[in-house]
């Protein structure tokens, strides 16, 4: 599958039209529902190998927040041979009482693969909690940035932040 037939795929899946308010807080005019194509195994397969070109020979983990990243986590560990951590929104308070689920040695560069960005917010939250544990940060990737202010929050922040699509790139208007 091409680039563009990825981002027509992703789109024709993804893409609501409607009044929606987003984890930002804003109001917008269109929703691009991550679980419309991170379930379907085409679309996974194909954005594992794109996150997989980003993974060099420093990163040791592939790391994806709780929910929408766990998937392409995964995806990007199978497509990179690198293995992958899942970062939960909260510690969990039975079992093991973890927030990062997997193996994280102190130290360790960790690429953060996430879904769709809006500001930032939750991606930062899990870069947070994961350099709390002794991690460093290569890089955040996303599957779409939707041009609202993620890019300039995560770099303000320090990170180097690429997206593998925009709302450009998926014709969203």
């Amino acid at each position: 599958m091409t680039r563009e037939q990825l981002a027509r795929r992703i789109a024709d899946l993804s893409l609501l039209r409607g009044e929606f308010t987003l984890r930002s807080g804003r109001k917008s005019n269109y929703y691009l529902d991550k679980y419309r194509f991170e379930t379907q195994p085409d679309v996974l397969i194909e954005l594992g190998k794109l996150f997989a070109a980003h993974v060099t020979e420093k990163i040791d983990r592939i790391a994806g927040a709780e929910l929408g990243a766990v998937p392409l986590a995964a995806a990007t560990a199978m497509a990179s041979g690198k293995p992958c951590i899942f970062v939960r929104n909260q510690k969990k308070d039975y079992g093991t009482a973890k927030q990062i689920e997997g193996v994280l040695n102190s130290g360790e560069t960790v690429l953060i693969v996430e879904d769709v960005l809006t500001t930032g917010g939750q991606v930062l939250e899990a870069a947070k909690s994961l350099e709390l544990l002794g991690a460093k940060i290569f890089a955040i990737v996303a599957v779409i940035d939707r041009q609202e202010g993620a890019r300039q929050n995560i770099e303000q922040a320090g990170y180097t932040f690429e997206a593998l699509f925009t709302t450009e790139d998926l014709v969203v208007k």
